[in-house]
């Protein structure tokens, strides 16, 4: 079976093996898939009542698990599979191509890491988490959702 690319035809074998993923699609999905298992993990845990029950910090964790399935997993796998399946614009910027793209992903990872310090600290007893880390991770992770938009607007075009 032949697949044509442009004017050559190559086998789908050649097509996918000689074809790398994006470095950034790469990190997007790889975190995607590690926040998958970190929530797939701390789900397993908040369903063991013992263990919800002896420790406080874990009861307290129900936002945390939503966000690690929602931002974590969900949210970076689209925009790893966008940014690779959504094909370039004709002319890139002089900064980079990816630029935006990175930015994107270093900003939503910060913000998710601020927010799961922040969750569990709330929780612990005599802990109250600093007053910043709730609007500094919804910052990042706002400015890291605009930085994607952004970066993947130029890709989708008519043809």
């Amino acid at each position: 079976m032949l697949l044509v690319s442009g004017v050559h035809r190559v086998s789908y074998r050649q097509a996918y093996t000689e074809t790398p993923l994006p470095t950034l699609t790469r990190w997007l999905i790889r975190t995607a898939l590690v926040c998958c298992a970190a929530a797939f993990l701390l789900g397993v845990a908040l369903a063991v009542a013992p263990l919800r029950s002896a420790h406080p910090m874990l009861a307290a964790a129900w936002p945390s698990y939503i966000h690690l399935l929602v931002v974590g997993w969900i949210t970076q796998l689209i925009m790893g599979v966008a940014y690779w399946m959504f094909p370039r614009a004709e002319r890139r910027p002089a900064a980079g191509p990816d630029r935006l793209g990175w930015m994107a992903y270093g900003a939503i990872n910060l913000g998710l890491v601020c927010r799961l310090i922040a969750e569990p600290a709330g929780a612990a007893p005599g802990g109250h988490p600093p007053g910043w880390l709730f609007p500094v991770s919804a910052a990042l992770q706002l400015a890291g959702i605009l930085a994607f938009v952004t970066g993947i607007w130029p890709r989708v075009r008519t043809r």
